[in-house]
């Protein structure tokens, strides 16, 4: 009979299950960013699975460095967006101020 592999869904709970000390002596605030993290894990597990080569808690961390990479780049592009907009309520102050 053939060997019965762990599911990534099994795999990032047994991490997170092996950190249960860990989670235990962090504020509360810090243990709701460790949950984050590992929610962002199970949005990968069809990835996670697919890294035979890697420790499973490399692919579990690699998950998760993935979506705050996505979520930084998604800030990045706000606040460059936001900038934009200030730069141009800036020129209409000005714009504004010199004609008045």
């Amino acid at each position: 009979m053939g060997r019965t592999l762990v599911t990534a869904t099994q795999i990032i709970l047994d991490e997170q299950r092996e950190f249960g000390d860990f989670y235990r002596a962090l504020r509360r605030a810090d243990q709701q960013a460790f949950e984050e993290l590992f929610s962002h894990a199970r949005k990968h597990t069809a990835p996670i699975s697919m890294a035979s080569h890697a420790l499973p808690f490399e692919a579990v961390l690699l998950a998760m460095l993935l979506e705050e990479c996505k979520k930084s780049n998604q800030l990045s592009q706000q606040l460059d967006e936001l900038g934009k907009v200030v730069d141009k309520l800036h020129q209409l102050v000005d714009e504004f101020t010199s004609s008045a």
